[in-house]
């Protein structure tokens, strides 16, 4: 072959290889985008929606947010012991979003508690898995995840943020529509995943055990005290954590904020930011300052809640809601980086299963069952959504700031695997809650 043919040959190789790795970029970023828009469209507005429309109490509303966390505990076996084994991962994304769909619409139509916690529970079952398939789905496109994840993960960030803005500009927080709005982008995402690179299911034709999918192996860590203290810390925070979840939108509605949808996005955007500078801080902190400053950051949200107001003190109500970065990137993404460090290579993946199932199953779930009798125990008229909401917000200040102290008193850093490497942070990425 003459050289000049065979060079244009290879440029033309070249250039096609290329243009397919930036239509699967393409591709699986708009998959990101699309996946937690769908789910920022309900999720922050319920509360509204669920106290003002439907006239639940806070105890229906806690429970009702409750499901997600009962799904976070049940999708790795969805996903491990069914979705990795038998189902290519963009066939089965396409078949549960389309279901989802449908129950977000069905949802729409009922007004009891009993009929809409069953099909929530329902949705949220079908929702939690998508999560690790979206993923895997990345990863098993990639070449070098560490480098090429984040970049596209950070769509999902501003899918959540622009469909919980569409619904508060709509001025429909307090009504059904965000529903409807979920229910439409499933279809369109779960009909999209469809044409997604085929990703053939990983586990197939491995033995693959509960312990495997629940990370129980990663339980012989806890004889070590200092992790002991951590994996107990994170559960307990995670209960005032559900408050925020929970009632944030209800609250900052119920005090008259206009588009209060939109402006607690301005949390997500706080995690983006915190997430590029904490490798400085890493490598001049270290983690157990890191996790302290998270733990505080929760504390002093909820005050700053309990005395703010739409007078001379918004700044308060403002600076709570940014501070949700510090409380998600400095505690969480932190303790994923301190659990990845501490746990040996074998067991790395089954700890961050284990971690993730206490802290967005268990712990989510204990403050959902614990914040809606609180919230009712305050509630200070006929009107299904008056709430003496300085004194509901102290409570998980409060209980937040007992953590922060016994978690100070108690842990101990082994130096040696202090994080001091801005690679560490790479692979992870802000969420979208």
């Amino acid at each position: 072959m003459p050289q000049n043919l065979a060079q244009t040959t290879n440029s033309y190789e070249f250039s096609y290889i290329s243009f397919m790795k930036t239509t699967t970029r393409i591709q699986l970023s708009l998959m990101m985008f699309l996946e937690y828009f769908v789910w920022g469209a309900w999720y922050v507005t319920m509360g509204t929606y669920l106290g003002s429309n439907l006239e639940f109490t806070g105890t229906q509303i806690g429970l009702a947010y409750g499901t997600l966390a009962i799904a976070a505990m049940i999708s790795p076996f969805i996903v491990g012991l069914i979705a990795d084994r038998f189902f290519a991962a963009e066939r089965f994304l396409g078949v549960i979003h389309l279901l989802g769909a449908a129950i977000l619409y069905a949802i729409v139509q009922v007004t009891d508690f009993g009929t809409f916690y069953g099909l929530l529970l329902a949705y949220s079952l079908c929702y939690m898995p998508t999560i690790a398939l979206t993923n895997s789905l990345c990863f098993h496109q990639m070449e070098d995840p560490e480098k090429e994840f984040p970049s596209i993960r950070v769509l999902g960030t501003l899918g959540f943020i622009a469909s919980v803005s569409l619904v508060s500009f709509m001025k429909v927080e307090d009504q059904a529509l965000p529903f409807l709005v979920a229910s439409g982008s499933s279809v369109l995402l779960g009909i999209y995943s469809f044409f997604l690179p085929h990703t053939p299911p990983k586990s197939k034709g491995k033995k693959l055990t509960t312990r495997d999918v629940l990370g129980l192996d990663a339980l012989s860590l806890l004889k070590t005290q200092s992790f002991l203290i951590f994996f107990i810390a994170s559960i307990l925070i995670c209960i005032p954590l559900q408050f925020y979840y929970t009632f944030g939108n209800l609250f900052l509605n119920n005090i008259g904020m206009e588009y209060a949808g939109s402006k607690m996005t301005l949390g997500q955007w706080a995690e983006v930011g915190f997430l590029l500078v904490m490798p400085f801080f890493f490598k001049r902190y270290g983690i157990k300052w890191m996790l302290i400053i998270g733990m505080a950051a929760w504390a002093l949200r909820y005050v700053l809640f309990a005395f703010g107001d739409l007078g001379t003190n918004v700044w308060m109500l403002y600076a709570g809601i940014v501070l949700h970065g510090i409380c998600y990137d400095f505690f969480f993404v932190t303790g994923q980086v301190y659990s990845d460090k501490v746990a040996p290579d074998s067991l790395r993946s089954s700890m961050q299963g284990l971690i993730t199932f206490a802290t967005y199953g268990v712990g989510l779930f204990i403050g959902s069952v614990v914040s809606g009798p609180i919230v009712d125990y305050y509630k200070i008229s006929d009107d299904p959504a008056q709430y003496n909401w300085g004194e509901i917000w102290i409570l998980p200040a409060a209980f937040s700031l007992a953590i922060l102290l016994v978690f100070a008193l108690l842990f101990r850093e082994n130096k040696s695997q202090e994080v001091d490497d801005a690679s560490s942070l790479s692979q992870l990425s802000p969420v979208e809650n």
